[in-house]
């Protein structure tokens, strides 16, 4: 029989960013040099495929240091931790690697500096996110107020609104956050901004390349976990830009593809956490059912670096 035809329009960048592909190496090198197993304090990242492959090396997935037996070498995840994690680290005398993003580790730094100066900081963010947790750790209990939604702008009453300072989780959509940031500006004149854009270069990219191609699709699939969320800010972003038939699949296996009968274009993205594999994965599963043709769609082009921690690097 012959097989429908089916385009398939991918968007890039896409998968890693490089800040999971340096908490990943962080994980593999640690192995070598150590041995297993390794622990790590969470999820390294968002993605079950990484983690189960990271399993199959050596790696142990821990929720809190108790776990963790004496002596054993401890990696903090890519979304950061509360200060009291490393300090707790330090006392049973673990040997630790931080793999928290660059790019979180400066949102840390930047809620430090606003508090020593003085300002309250609102975190723009979800609650219970690992990030957020991390980030609202870095300073005592009540110190950091949270905020999730533009409802939420409007009715916060902060003790001392004339020095106030924001900050934003990483991975948040970009148009609705500046909703938000608008609202706190108008509120409140006076707060005081990132230096630089919380949001990451990754994040913004993704979604920029989404809005690139969201209008062309009959369906979109964007690869990546249900708790990843930079994985689900491209799905709403491709909602909200020209294609509501958009959701998220952790993997080929997941695909309805008789929901997706009727489709003529399909878009492909990934999330940060998602490696390319499973991009090709998808991409093979399409090609067993239609006469596939790939159109690849280039936003932002990407060549970020982070370097590993000095402990890793060969002396």
């Amino acid at each position: 029989m012959t097989k429908p035809n089916l385009k398939i329009i991918l968007a890039a960048p896409r998968g890693f960013c490089a800040g999971v592909d340096r908490a990943v190496q962080i994980v593999e090198r640690a192995i070598e040099k150590h041995g297993a197993p390794v622990y790590v304090r969470h999820e390294i990242v968002h993605n079950r495929y990484v983690v189960e492959s990271l399993e199959a090396r050596g790696a142990v997935f821990v929720d809190e240091l108790d776990e963790i037996p004496d002596d054993a070498v401890v990696i903090f995840s890519a979304h950061g931790v509360p200060k009291s994690v490393p300090a707790e680290a330090h006392r049973r005398e673990l040997v630790y690697l931080d793999a928290t993003c660059p790019l979180v580790s400066k949102v840390h730094r930047e809620a430090e500096r606003h508090h020593a100066e003085g300002r309250d900081v609102i975190l723009i963010g979800h609650a219970g996110h690992p990030e957020v947790v991390g980030t609202m750790g870095q300073l005592s209990d009540g110190d950091i107020l949270l905020i999730e939604t533009a409802d939420q702008a409007e009715a916060i009453q902060p003790p001392r609104p004339e020095a106030l300072a924001y900050t934003t989780q990483t991975t948040l959509s970009v148009d609705e956050t500046a909703d938000i940031v608008t609202i706190l500006k108008r509120r409140f004149p006076q707060i005081a901004a990132p230096h630089k854009e919380d949001i990451c270069y990754a994040t913004t990219n993704r979604q920029q390349a989404m809005k690139d191609i969201a209008g062309r699709c009959d369906a979109l699939l964007v690869i990546g976990a249900p708790n990843s969320s930079n994985s689900l800010r491209l799905v709403e972003v491709a909602r909200q830009n020209g294609c509501e038939n958009a959701m998220l699949v952790q993997r080929a296996s997941e695909i309805d593809w008789i929901s997706l009968a009727d489709v003529k274009t399909l878009g492909i993205s990934a999330g940060a956490s998602a490696p390319e594999i499973l991009v090709e994965e998808v991409i093979d599963a399409a090609k067993a059912r239609y006469d596939v043709t790939v159109e690849q769609v280039q936003a932002e082009p990407e060549n970020m670096s982070f370097k590993l921690p000095s402990q890793l690097l060969d002396q």
